[in-house]
């Protein structure tokens, strides 16, 4: 099971650099520098010439051959989960894998062939983060710790955790809309937006892009929150106190990022790192919100429904944790 647990991290890394690839083929404007799919400029793309990665190309035909070798690592994922893991509900999430990252792949050659529509490259960005959920996930509850740490009775600390999550995921979802509208200097100041506090006036850009940095403010509000909940009610529990102080880290830097995208006038290194800084903040509190769900017990701390203890003990964890407790 170490072995099956190396190797989801290692796939998640993986997609956290297909992330990147990605950025930068956004960011760079390269999205339809290769016009064909699943081909390269009629090559097998495999045997593409390296002499020919000039310009976009170099990009965009990075980014298909990293995402060629995420999903065969996201089969041998799959399989190898299928074949040695004895929770049912974790081979289904190898097996999830497996199906995001086959559709992500769909999206992708449709993004080229219908000639990059906005709703097709946001459900493709969309899709990343969540295929990268659920790797991060699988990394997570196969390691050894997974078992081994004690619980945590905080129903509040839930609810804060997965409302962070929410708010998180969304706000990504905001950030790879303004992108893929061409949003990204809709507002072209920064702190303040054309001198003021609100735009004076309004169109759709504007408004995806003024959302996204209302966003950021939640989103750090949020992560503060938790993290002031942790330090306070569990300031000897490492396995709560790293990720959250590290997603601290994490939000902070995003926020500067963010205010140098504007200032750099999108400039695509720093885009891009936007972008993958800001997948490290949702998995990192995923990471966080699932540790703290992994410990939900039932009992007088969830005030003793039916409901909340369901809320608490999703059916396939709780089964899962039966066995646990054999």
């Amino acid at each position: 099971m170490i072995w099956l647990n190396r190797y989801a991290k290692l796939v998640a890394v993986s997609t956290a650099l297909l992330i990147a690839a990605g950025g930068m083929v956004t960011s760079t404007g390269s999205g339809l520098s290769v016009p064909d799919w699943p081909n390269t400029y009629g090559w097998f793309m495999f045997s593409f010439p390296m002499s020919k990665w000039v310009g976009g190309i170099r990009y965009e035909h990075t980014h298909r051959l990293i995402a060629s070798t995420v999903g065969f690592l996201t089969i041998i994922l799959a399989f190898w989960t299928w074949r040695v893991e004895p929770r049912a509900w974790v081979r289904r999430l190898g097996f999830a894998a497996l199906g995001a990252v086959i559709l992500q792949g769909l999206l992708g050659g449709l993004t080229v062939l219908l000639l990059l529509p906005p709703a097709v490259s946001i459900g493709h960005a969309a899709l990343a983060q969540l295929f990268f959920c659920i790797t991060m996930t699988v990394a997570v509850v196969t390691s050894p710790s997974w078992k081994a740490l004690s619980p945590a009775n905080d129903v509040m600390l839930r609810r804060i955790t997965l409302a962070t999550t929410i708010l998180i995921y969304s706000q990504i979802l905001v950030g790879a809309t303004m992108r893929h509208i061409g949003a990204g200097l809709a507002i072209p100041t920064f702190p303040l937006v054309f001198g003021g506090v609100v735009p004076p006036a309004w169109t759709a850009a504007i408004a995806v892009h003024f959302a996204h940095r209302v966003g950021a403010l939640i989103v750090l509000f949020a992560v503060l929150l938790t993290a002031a909940h942790v330090r306070y009610w569990h300031p000897h529990r490492r396995e709560f106190i790293r990720p959250v102080m590290l997603m601290v880290l994490l939000v902070c830097s995003q926020a500067t990022l963010g205010a140098f995208v504007v200032l750099s006038s999108l400039q695509p290194i720093i885009n891009t790192a936007h972008v993958v800084n800001g997948a490290l903040v949702l998995a990192t509190s995923l990471v966080l919100t699932l540790r703290v769900y992994r410990h939900a017990v039932h009992g007088p701390a969830l005030g003793g429904s039916p409901a909340a203890a369901r809320l608490a003990n999703p059916p396939i964890l709780e089964k899962s944790l039966r066995g646990v407790r054999g």
